[in-house]
């Protein structure tokens, strides 16, 4: 097995050890008896590991128990063909400037750069399917929000979370990242950005979109074209406020406390007049339950020691975009002043909570 897969022993020990692919059976003299079964995980777990997985995120997504076989082939297969696209596209642009320097001419630092500008889901969308679930408290608000319409567009779909089961929708995604990881099953989605949709003007009764805002090249021009295309307009967003008032920076202690480049983040963010003026609606605060299910950046607020895993940190933004010094600097703290009870002693008043106001949004129109 270890000559076939091209791993250690030891390596097939380790993942025995630690319950990511177990031998079915031992023979009498005590080696490891893989079967086909065995050899169709051991694969997929190597494939992740190709693809950059750490194995904690592995062994969550081949134990997904929404998806067959077949769906996990066609994830890893989606996978694999984007980071071969990108590879082929470095090597390309490798080439340009090797001609370019042959011919004595310097590219700039944007161009060296460029292909490797991968849009931020790019690079976080594997961590998506561990820890990023539709939490139903908040779909529940969502899918209340889209009333009685049948036809639904889910703008910066990402994965297909909080996707109406009993609604048509089809989704919009940019991300081949993203698109590779949705469920077999789920809505049929096109590649396309958020600020030009291919759709025909009212093409939909509502169109719909869940923490997805932040990351477009211009909200205010996405949200026009969600109210040009559809009806009804349903967004999960987050109202940044007036980023200088002290009260505001008080809200979350991770970044009151730990993160303060989380203000940083903020500064060209638009007002939430700006954001519900641009579908010509009206903004309703959304408290997130202290056991939330989605794992987005807020979600822990009662359960801090989950900000020190780094599973959980890899599924959100925020921390790709403070960076790595930051990131490491707030979470040495946190850990710091969890295991010593300064945490505990500074937020006594969260554990009587059992829901919480950190600035999150519902726009409906």
């Amino acid at each position: 097995m270890a000559e076939l897969a091209g791993v250690s022993v030891r390596t097939l020990h380790h993942y025995d050890e630690i319950g990511l692919v177990r031998p079915s059976a031992r023979t009498s003299a005590g080696y490891r008896a893989y079967s086909a079964g065995d050899v169709e995980r051991l694969r997929e777990v190597l494939a992740y590991r190709r693809l950059g997985f750490g194995l904690r995120e592995i062994a969550d997504l081949v134990d997904d128990p929404a998806t067959d076989a077949v769906a996990r082939l066609r994830r890893l297969r989606g996978l694999l063909l984007e980071q071969r696209d990108r590879a082929a596209a470095t090597a390309t642009a490798i080439d340009r400037e090797l001609e370019a320097r042959a011919l004595g001419i310097r590219t700039t630092p944007e161009e060296q750069l460029g292909v490797f500008g991968a849009q931020l889901y790019d690079a976080i969308g594997s961590a998506y399917p561990a820890t990023r679930r539709t939490e139903p408290r908040i779909a529940a608000r969502i899918w209340d929000a889209l009333g009685d319409a049948r036809t639904v567009l889910n703008v910066g779909a990402g994965t297909g979370s909080y996707e109406p089961p009993d609604r048509d929708v089809t989704a919009v995604e940019p991300s081949a990242v993203m698109r590779a990881l949705r469920p077999a099953g789920a809505a049929p989605c096109v590649a396309a950005a958020a600020e030009s949709l291919p759709f025909e003007d009212q093409s939909f009764d509502a169109a719909m979109a869940f923490s997805t805002v932040h990351h477009w090249q211009d909200p205010i021009a996405g949200l026009r074209e969600m109210r040009r295309v559809a009806r009804r307009v349903v967004v999960f967003t987050y109202d940044a406020g007036d980023t200088g008032d002290p009260g505001r920076r008080q809200r979350f202690w991770l970044t009151r406390d730990y993160l303060p480049e989380f203000a940083g983040l903020l500064v060209d963010w638009p007002s939430l007049a700006d954001l519900t003026g641009a579908i010509g609606g009206r903004a309703e605060p959304v408290l997130i339950p202290w056991d939330c299910a989605d794992g987005f950046f807020e979600a822990y607020w009662r359960r801090p020691e989950a900000y020190l895993d780094d599973h959980v940190r890899r599924a959100v933004s925020v921390w790709t975009k403070v960076g790595p010094e930051a990131e490491q600097r707030a979470v040495s703290r946190l850990r710091d002043d969890l295991s010593s009870g300064r945490w505990a002693e500074r937020n006594r008043d969260l554990v009587a909570l059992d829901a919480a106001e950190l600035g999150l949004r519902l726009l409906v129109a």
